[in-house]
C-alpha cells in the first residue's frame, strides 16, 4: 500500500477543503482522466481524502448500467469487454471498464494493468479502462470495485463494464455491483455444468459460449439448455439466454455475434427497469455498500483504536492463551467503544484505515 500516494491538490491548505473538492468534483464530471485515475488510486489505497471526495460524488451517481463479466480464466472476458466496448461506442455510448486482476506479489498492483488489454480503445476519450488488484480481497472482485464504479458513473460514462478476476465458481460479489451479469464459458471444461452449477451459475443474466467453433460447445449448449430447464421458475421473468460467439478471427461473424450478445444486454436491462427487479437490487447494493462503509467508519477503526492502546496486543494474548473466546472479547470491546472516551477517540479518525495492514 501507498500511503504517500495523495492527490496533488492535498497539499492545499485546510481552508481550502471544500473549494478544492468542489474543482476535483467537477474535473470528474467533465471526464478529466488523470484525476479520476488518482482518486482510483487513493480509493485503493484506502485514503480518507477519497472517501471525502466519495461522499460528495455519490449524488451525482446512478445512472450507469454496470455489467459484469465472470467466468474462469481463459475464457475470453478481456475479448468479450473488448468487443463490447466497440459495439457500445458505435451505439454512441461513452465506456468506462474497470478489470479486476491478480495482485502482483512485488509491487501490491494489478499483474495485468492498463496498457496490455484493450489498447486499441487507449486513444478514444469516449473510454476509460482501470485495473484493480484484488489485495486479498475474496469473490472474483477487488474492495475498491464498488467505489470505483461510483466515479466512472459520476464521470458520466454510459456503460460500465466489471470484469472479475477469474478464478473459479466462488466469484459471486458481482451480483452485489452489476445490473446485468454474463457468465462467460469455453468449451472443453469437463463435465460443464457440474463443475459451475453450485456457485456462479445461479448468478447469471446471459450465458456466453465463447470459442464456440471449438469441440464440445454443443455439449456445453446442451447441458445449460437442460439445466434451465429443470429451474424452478425465474422469478424477474427473465429466463438468462445462452448466446454463442465464435472465432474472434472470423471478423464479421464473431462481430455479428456480439452485436447479438450487446442487444440481450440491453434488453435485460429494459427488463429490469420496467419492473421492481431493478429497485431490489439496487437495494440489496445499498445494503452491502451500507456493510461495506460500516467496516471502514466503525470496524476497521475500533481495530486501529484497540492496536493505538496495547488491548488488541492483549486479547490476542487471552485469546490464543485460551483465557478467554471471540465472543466475550467482542462484549468486551463493544462495552468499551460505548464509554465516552472511547466515543470521542473514534470519532476523532477517519474513515479507512487499514485494519489488514495491521492484523
Amino acid at each position: 500500500m501507498n500511503k504517500g500516494t495523495v492527490l496533488a491538490e492535498q497539499t492545499h491548505t485546510p481552508a481550502q477543503g471544500p473549494n478544492t473538492t468542489d474543482r476535483i468534483v467537477e474535473r470528474i464530471r467533465n471526464g478529466d482522466v488523470r484525476t479520476v485515475s488518482r482518486l482510483i488510486r487513493n480509493i485503493e489505497d484506502k485514503n480518507p481524502r477519497a472517501t471525502e471526495l466519495i461522499k460528495s460524488l455519490f449524488p451525482l451517481t446512478g445512472r450507469a448500467h454496470v455489467i459484469g463479466l465472470t467466468g474462469a480464466p481463459g475464457a475470453g472476458k478481456s475479448t468479450l469487454s473488448d468487443a463490447l466496448i466497440t459495439n457500445y461506442r458505435k451505439q454512441g455510448k461513452t465506456v468506462g471498464v474497470l478489470a479486476v486482476d491478480p495482485t502482483s506479489p512485488f509491487t501490491g498492483g494489478a499483474i495485468l494493468g492498463d496498457r496490455v488489454r484493450m489498447q486499441k480503445h487507449a486513444e478514444d476519450k469516449g473510454v476509460f479502462i482501470r485495473s484493480l488488484a484484488t489485495r486479498g480481497a475474496l469473490g472474483g472482485l477487488s474492495d475498491a470495485v464498488d467505489e470505483a464504479i461510483h466515479v466512472l458513473d459520476a464521470m458520466g460514462k454510459d456503460i460500465i463494464l466489471v470484469e472479475t478476476v477469474g478464478t473459479g465458481q466462488s466469484e459471486v460479489d458481482i451480483m452485489n455491483n452489476a445490473h446485468s451479469i454474463l457468465l462467460v464459458l469455453t468449451p472443453g471444461m469437463g463435465d460443464e455444468v457440474q463443475t459451475i452449477k453450485a456457485g456462479v451459475m445461479e448468478i447469471a443474466d446471459l450465458f456466453v459460449i465463447n470459442k464456440a467453433d471449438q469441440p464440445g460447445a454443443a455439449k456445453l449448449l446442451n447441458e445449460l439448455t437442460r439445466a434451465l430447464d429443470m429451474a424452478d421458475g425465474f422469478r424477474s421473468g427473465w429466463r438468462p439466454p445462452i448466446l454463442t460467439v465464435e472465432n474472434l478471427a472470423q471478423s464479421e461473424p464473431f462481430l455479428a455475434k456480439v452485436d447479438q450478445v450487446r442487444s440481450k444486454i440491453d434488453e435485460h436491462y429494459e427488463l429490469l427497469r420496467d419492473s421492481d427487479v431493478l429497485k431490489e437490487r439496487e437495494r440489496r447494493k445499498a445494503g452491502v455498500q451500507l456493510k461495506h462503509a460500516l467496516d471502514s467508519g466503525l470496524v476497521d477503526k475500533v481495530v486501529e483504536s484497540l492496536h493505538e492502546s496495547g488491548k488488541w496486543e492483549e486479547m490476542l494474548t487471552a485469546l490464543a492463551g485460551k483465557q478467554s473466546d471471540p465472543y466475550s472479547l467482542t462484549e468486551d470491546i463493544v462495552s468499551l467503544v460505548c464509554a465516552e472516551d472511547w466515543r470521542q477517540r473514534l470519532n476523532a479518525m477517519p474513515i479507512t484505515a487499514d485494519r489488514r495492514e495491521k492484523t
